[in-house]
């Protein structure tokens, strides 16, 4: 399907197939600037016909479990940068409404900086890379770097840093982004696939004082699997049978789980389940038995979303905890296009394979009760994440370079960059109107927040805060 206009696209030249050169490409790249020069990519104003904030985003409350829809609200009236990560959605029709030379890639969609971090890949290595996928779509490229640029401002903000501070944050991830861009653009093919940021990469880029810390974090996560770690916080023995501790309203068993024939349903999507892995990784499922199961509530934007924590142990009793997330369509959806794919869980997990150098072994999609989609992957697997918090200005900076090169990896793993290199050129202009916009759709996400407290003090959202 293709995806609806978008305003201020440029009228794309026609490139004859992708079999034209490197520098062709480019070419045709270059020739969009005329159409939409770099500098728009800075501009945001409010639309005057743009939806009301609030209700733009209760309307997904509909499909979520209303008793943890509060919950989801609480989290986003925390701050401006809480309210920014759940709110994907509002910026993408925002997003629809601004100029853009039209060149796509396979979008992240939630490509804010607190979903970069470190993880573990099979080999048991860490490495730095792009954490979430559930919005994952074909889009145009700038909006993940937009929705990049305004988290550095909103962070550098929440931190007590200036604007200046923030813009230069912001600005500097969107240079290392066109930088990286233009090496992955002229790289052979192979290498770009196998190009990775390890933990060690990261490391080497910090201040003397910040390396211990960083490797102690980073060998105490690969110390134990995800799941021997998990397990004495959420996991207990009742009557000599291992199952998940409940912890309401954050993790508990409904009434459903109670019912004879649930476990068979688990059983049944198991099997299904089973069937999108590869053989070797069949073959490791199948070590592991099925004990328990559990709504846990993750995230911000996903709070209300069923999913489920199912408890597995092996023979040997040793636990495997695997997450069944419901994946509902993307939120670029209807700005950015349809889905290829019949089901999103195979949505995000293509999309999460496609975008990252490595993914969980466990990845996989199945669909449930009722037809609603899932992906599945590890609850956790030795995962580092920022400490943004502790940041202070050089390491935010350094934090920026890191997301701008791993997000510029991802979007050249699926090749067809050379035109977006072209168009970004060796020039600041797309830097700084990166940092402008981000300035801007910052105070945008401020008076939503804002928007938000006063539809809370006047009775019309609900909202559960957490101790």
């Amino acid at each position: 399907m293709l995806a609806p206009p978008l305003a201020g696209v440029a009228s794309q030249p026609k490139a004859d197939g992708p079999h034209r050169s490197h520098v062709e490409h480019e070419a045709v790249g270059k020739a969009m600037r005329d159409a939409v020069p770099r500098a728009r990519l800075a501009a945001w104003k409010k639309p005057e016909d743009r939806a009301d904030p609030i209700a733009f985003l209760q309307a997904s409350d509909t499909d979520r479990l209303p008793e943890l829809v509060p919950i989801r609200w609480g989290r986003m009236l925390a701050s401006p940068f809480a309210f920014y990560r759940g709110s994907a959605g509002l910026m993408a029709a925002d997003l629809s409404k601004t100029p853009s030379p039209g060149l796509r890639v396979h979008a992240c969609g939630e490509c804010h900086l607190m979903n970069f971090g470190g993880f573990a890949t099979p080999e048991r290595t860490i490495i730095f890379d792009i954490n979430d996928f559930d919005e994952t779509l074909p889009a145009p490229f700038e909006w993940d770097v937009k929705r990049l640029a305004a988290s550095f401002v909103l962070a550098a903000r929440a931190l007590g840093f200036s604007d200046a501070k923030g813009r230069d944050a912001a600005e500097t991830a969107a240079r290392t982004y066109r930088k990286r861009l233009r090496d992955y653009a002229e790289m052979h093919p192979t290498d770009v696939w196998y190009a990775r940021l390890t933990a060690e990469d990261l490391i080497d880029t910090l201040p003397k004082n910040r390396r211990k810390m960083v490797r102690d974090r980073i060998e105490k996560a690969l110390d134990r699997s995800g799941s021997e770690m998990d397990f004495p916080k959420l996991g207990h023995v009742v009557g000599g049978q291992p199952a998940i501790r409940d912890a309401p309203p954050l993790i508990f068993h409904p009434e459903v789980t109670r019912a004879p024939e649930f476990k068979s349903v688990i059983d049944t999507m198991l099997a299904e389940y089973r069937e999108t892995l590869a053989e070797d990784r069949r073959a490791l499922l199948d070590r592991y038995r099925p004990v328990d199961s559990a709504i846990k509530v993750v995230g911000i934007g996903s709070v209300g979303r069923r999913c489920w924590i199912l408890l597995m142990m092996s023979t040997s009793n040793e636990p495997l905890f695997l997450q069944f997330k419901e994946a509902a369509a993307s939120v670029m959806e209807p700005f950015a296009g349809a889905s290829t794919y019949p089901h999103h869980g195979q949505r995000v997990v293509m999309g999460q394979r496609l975008m990252q150098p490595t993914s969980d072994i466990f990845l996989g999609w199945v669909t449930g009760v009722n037809g609603v989609p899932f992906y599945v992957r590890q609850l956790r697997d030795a995962k580092v994440k920022p400490l943004i918090e502790t940041f202070d200005e050089e390491m935010l900076g350094l934090f920026a370079k890191a997301c701008g090169t791993v997000l510029a990896r991802a979007h050249a793993k699926a090749g067809g960059v050379s035109q977006i290199s072209g168009y970004l050129g060796s020039g600041d202009d797309f830097d700084e109107a990166m940092g402008r916009f981000g300035c801007a759709y910052a105070d945008q996400a401020e008076r939503d927040h804002a928007a938000l407290k006063a539809a809370v003090r006047k009775g019309k959202v609900q909202v559960m805060q957490e101790a």
